[in-house]
């Protein structure tokens, strides 16, 4: 199994190919689907809109949340392409890592002149063991 650091770093790779490529100024699918791309071509396995349950109580959703998208079933890749990326967009992914009980999430903002400015790397402290 590749360490999730080699896993964050080839999605990385790739979220930086697809933004040479395309620049900012798109839509968020437009990415998450070269995203998608880029990352199959990588060999790595990635299922996009992948729907999370919440369960809470009595009350059981089967799709309360999608992922963007999620590689090799370890990495939570939310993509925005938005001015800003806000607390509540971390709060976002760390909240999905929670509900799947995975560790680290990478919240990617393509709209930027420099992709490493939109990059967020999110770790879930709070996994049970």
């Amino acid at each position: 199994m590749t360490p999730v650091n080699k896993l964050t770093e080839a999605i990385i790779g790739c979220a930086m190919t697809v933004h040479r490529r395309l620049g900012p100024g798109m839509l968020e699918s437009a990415y998450e689907a070269c995203l998608m791309y880029e990352l199959q071509s990588a060999g790595l396995s990635v299922v996009a809109q992948k729907p999370i349950p919440l369960i809470y109580g009595d009350v059981h959703l089967e799709c309360g949340y999608r992922l963007d998208l999620l590689v090799e079933d370890r990495v939570i890749v939310e993509v925005k392409a938005k001015e800003t990326i806000l607390p509540v967009d971390c709060a976002q992914l760390l909240s999905y890592l929670r509900l799947t009980e995975l560790e680290v999430g990478l919240l990617l903002n393509f709209h930027t002149e420099v992709l490493k400015d939109g990059i967020r790397r999110i770790v879930n402290n709070y996994r049970e063991s």
